[in-house]
């Protein structure tokens, strides 16, 4: 099956939107609670280890779509456990 690049980048995009759409959601709703206990560090260890062999592979067949999304998928992962850390320890000290 023979597919355009126009549909192939509609693809590219829609999927980094869909994937990256998750943790910006995760990062408001962490900063307005201050908690983000429900959240496994060792999910996000795991998560953050795919995201960098996708990353890998997306300089290795030089893909934009896939260097992108997993770039700014790990950013917004260490975001996301960076706050867990923080607010963690804010609450142990109280």
């Amino acid at each position: 099956m023979e597919v355009d690049g126009t549909l192939l980048t509609i693809i590219g995009v829609a999927a980094g939107v869909l994937i990256l759409s998750g943790w910006i959601e995760q990062i408001i709703k962490g900063y307005r609670t201050k908690s983000l206990k429900d959240v496994s560090k060792y999910l996000m260890i795991l998560i953050s280890g795919g995201a960098t062999l996708w990353l890998v592979y997306g300089v290795i067949v030089s893909d934009v779509f896939i260097i992108g999304t997993n770039v700014t998928a790990i950013i917004l992962m260490m975001i996301v456990l960076v706050m867990k850390q923080r607010y963690e320890k804010v609450k142990y000290v109280n």
